[in-house]
């Protein structure tokens, strides 16, 4: 059995607040689980993110109060912590005075943080990047991902929007990869949303009687399982891979891109795992690969 585990980064809405949406699925095999999750689980003990969820674009902002603290780095954890919230009830307790919306969105933010800010953007940094080298060094997991660029996308076959064409991508994917295999079947585990869970459930039904554009659905059994990310450390590290790969075809950044990518699916030293849906002439090295 291969469990492919799926999350998503920036947004599908059209024009949204990011150039691109990216989809990406992290297939492990049942029998290495258990060891790969121990080694997740190190990680995050080091760094005290135990219970914490990996939620890579929140983890590796600023946090402008740890600037104003004197001290900070020298600080340990537990310190670090007390100081942090100190200052964030003292600007939550500012901003009621302000306007509404700032301050909603002022603890929407820490809210989002706060299981990250006992630790300096650099430890912040050096904890996703061993993550993303752990990912890097399995040798046995294969990375499936769609990147559109949204500027570029044209709906076609009843697909008619961003979200349902990178779905398809990643399940026909998975599947000829499991077809290329020919070991067992697949499950996918997606991050648990109302909408998407909706959504994907009545694509994949449909997946299963009809088959995609691309292939035949026949590995892939049932219809994804939705589980909580917070819970679940791999789709934390389908996070990363996703957002890896969108912020260096959004940005160039290719340090944490260079891991993950490693672990493209690949037939015959070509990428077919995943794909930059863009311009013909990109240059990138996702469509190197790819093409």
């Amino acid at each position: 059995m291969r469990l492919c585990y799926i999350d998503e980064s920036g947004t599908p809405d059209i024009p949204g607040n990011t150039s691109h949406f990216v989809l990406a699925g992290l297939s492990i095999p049942d029998q290495y689980w258990k060891e790969q999750h121990r080694q997740v689980a190190a990680i995050k003990g080091k760094y005290d993110l135990a219970a914490a969820e990996v939620h890579v674009a929140w983890m590796l902002r600023p946090y402008v109060e740890q600037q104003n603290i004197s001290g900070f780095e020298a600080m340990g954890y537990s310190e670090r912590l007390a100081q942090m919230q100190r200052a964030r009830a003292t600007e939550i307790l500012r901003l009621r005075r302000g306007k509404a919306r700032h301050y909603k969105q002022t603890r929407k933010n820490y809210r989002q943080t706060e299981g990250y800010v006992h630790l300096t953007l650099t430890e912040r940094q050096q904890a996703v990047k061993e993550l993303a080298e752990l990912i890097a060094n399995w040798g046995e997991v294969r990375l499936f991902a769609e990147c559109i660029d949204k500027l570029h996308f044209a709906p076609s076959r009843g697909n008619d929007t961003v979200a349902a064409q990178a779905f398809e991508q990643i399940v026909s994917r998975f599947e000829q990869y499991l077809q290329n295999i020919q070991s067992g079947y697949g499950l996918l585990v997606h991050d648990n949303n109302v909408t998407v869970a909706k959504r994907h459930t009545e694509m994949m039904q449909q997946f299963l009687q009809r088959g995609t554009l691309w292939t035949q659905v026949e590995h892939i059994i049932e219809t994804p399982m939705f589980v909580d990310s917070q819970l679940t450390s791999m789709v934390q590290l389908a996070d990363l891979c996703a957002y890896a790969l969108r912020r260096y075809v959004e940005n160039g950044e290719d340090e944490l891109f260079d891991l993950v990518f490693q672990r493209a699916d690949q037939v015959d030293a070509r990428v077919v795992g995943v794909r930059h849906f863009t311009n013909p002439g990109c240059r990138c090295k996702i469509c190197v690969a790819h093409r």
